[in-house]
């Protein structure tokens, strides 16, 4: 009898050992695990089925709509520069061959250096302007230049200056005035410069339409359809033109980009 007592009670001291092992209070854990005594859980498995992060994120990715180019900005134009009245340097006007103007201002800045005369000469300025078109159903900007074949220069006029800048190659001569040009007025100068800046604003239609001008009407529910210019509203670079629909004359009003000279 003492046996089996022996014997049971060795197995209720087991059974409650293993009891207080499997059941330990939330505290105990907690302070286990707060002073470094227990290792932090096992990050849980996914289940079966369910895509790593890695493949998520790919998943996430390849169902994003893809995005759009961003346009291609015109390249900025020059520093407008001001116009000084109190200034001895006045604007004058130089005719060079068409397409070396940008040759033609080199070759005054590097003569100006080379001859002494660098103080004498200000600014040199060839206008240009921002224009827009229709191409292939899209709007596509670009810059001109506003007066082929010229150059605007700033400088100090004197007899030996106006020989140096005369004989540079590929500049035909001074506009106006022969042997003594006469320099641009404030309202000329400010004119260029205005048309310049506001330009890179606000670009210009590429095409010029005036009144009874033949146009094919390129873009719209409008399209091939041939017309006339009845009337041009250049601030809102807008045309009414007169186009024959079920054998009436009718007005549609469109924009410079939308028709083309036909």
């Amino acid at each position: 009898m003492e046996a089996e007592e022996n014997v049971h009670g060795d197995d209720r001291q087991a059974a409650e050992a293993a009891d207080e092992q499997a059941v330990a209070p939330e505290e105990s854990l907690a302070d286990e695990v707060v002073n470094g005594a227990a290792p932090e859980p096992e990050p849980v498995e996914a289940a079966a089925g369910a895509a790593p992060e890695a493949e998520l994120a790919e998943v996430a990715a390849a169902s994003a709509e893809p995005e759009e180019p961003a346009a291609e900005a015109p390249a900025a134009p020059a520093a407008t520069p001001a116009y000084d009245e109190s200034s001895p340097k006045k604007w004058f006007i130089i005719h060079t061959y068409s397409g070396f103007e940008n040759k033609v201002k080199e070759s005054l800045q590097t003569r100006s250096e080379a001859f002494g005369f660098a103080d004498k000469i200000g600014q040199i300025l060839i206008p240009t302007e921002e224009v827009v078109e229709l191409r292939n159903g899209k709007k596509v900007t670009s810059r001109r230049l506003v007066y082929p074949g010229y150059v605007l220069v700033e400088m100090e006029m004197n007899d030996e200056l106006w020989h140096a800048v005369k004989n540079t190659p590929r500049v035909t001569g001074f506009v106006g005035g022969g042997n003594s040009p006469v320099p641009l007025s404030a309202d000329e100068v400010n004119q260029i410069l205005y048309r310049q800046a506001s330009s890179a604003e606000r670009p210009r239609p590429k095409m010029t339409f005036e009144k009874n001008d033949s146009v094919r009407i390129v873009d719209g529910p409008f399209a091939n359809f041939s017309g006339k210019v009845d009337e041009i509203n250049t601030e809102r670079g807008t045309l009414r033109v007169m186009v024959t629909i079920f054998g009436r004359s009718t007005p549609v009003e469109l924009e410079f980009l939308q028709v083309e000279k036909a």
